[in-house]
């Protein structure tokens, strides 16, 4: 869904947004998180800068415009999950959500299984490479309709990478919770091998259209391919 659908959205659209939104102050601010970005990505090979305004007319505006958009595929080319690359695409889906122009796509067993997780006393949280406002985004307006009620917090990369154990650690210690009371679930080796390290229960979800795993990781992890798979202790 973010590669096919949510990703292209903000690649074919981000100059139109700029274009339109470039005097709101939200929109301000999201340039010149990039900016400052740019700025401390200025030694890295291929890196764009983003030039300040003079204001000095039209054709100024419009060299500074494709100077962000520049950036902004610059970053998503190389995968970046910075938070002003975040916040930047978080705004722009919540336009595209808004106008019913994306959904987010939930899987079927999702719903059912957090329902029944949370009826036996247990709490659902989210911790997304993708900002919070992003996240609320996509389970406020999905196929399932608005199932944010089913959550009990998010987290981004505010609280740390999720490649590094560190940041599982805050996370716990921010809900009140031991981290080896803690299951995470997750597509990605390195992040389930960054919660491991911080003394987390982990299972690695297979999906359609989930990167492969190596032999190695297939018989280390604990897999899944649906959350009825799960059975999972009451909580006390």
């Amino acid at each position: 869904f973010f590669q096919e659908t949510l990703f292209p959205y903000i690649k074919d659209n981000v100059k139109e947004y700029l274009r339109a939104h470039w005097e709101e102050e939200e929109c301000q601010r999201d340039v010149g998180l990039l900016r400052k970005q740019a700025q401390e990505d200025s030694s890295l090979d291929g890196a764009v800068p983003i030039p300040l305004e003079s204001g000095s007319g039209e054709e100024e505006l419009e060299r500074v415009i494709q100077a962000v958009v520049d950036n902004v595929h610059w970053q998503m080319s190389l995968d970046r999950k910075t938070t002003a690359l975040k916040q930047l695409q978080g705004h722009m889906w919540r336009a595209a959500y808004a106008t019913g122009h994306v959904k987010g796509e939930i899987f079927e067993d999702v719903v059912p299984a957090i329902r029944k997780w949370r009826e036996a006393g247990m709490k659902v949280y989210i911790y997304s490479s993708g900002s919070v406002e992003a996240q609320k985004l996509l389970f406020g307006y999905s196929t399932e309709g608005d199932i944010l009620e089913l959550f009990d917090g998010h987290f981004d990369t505010k609280i740390g990478p999720k490649v590094e154990s560190e940041s599982y650690r805050r996370i716990a210690a921010s809900i009140g919770c031991a981290t080896n009371n803690i299951l995470f679930l997750t597509d990605v080796p390195r992040e389930a091998n960054a919660a491991e390290e911080a003394d987390t229960h982990v299972a690695v979800v297979i999906r359609p259209g989930n990167a492969g795993l190596t032999d190695d990781e297939k018989s280390y992890y604990s897999l899944i391919s649906s959350f009825t798979e799960l059975f999972l202790p009451s909580s006390t």
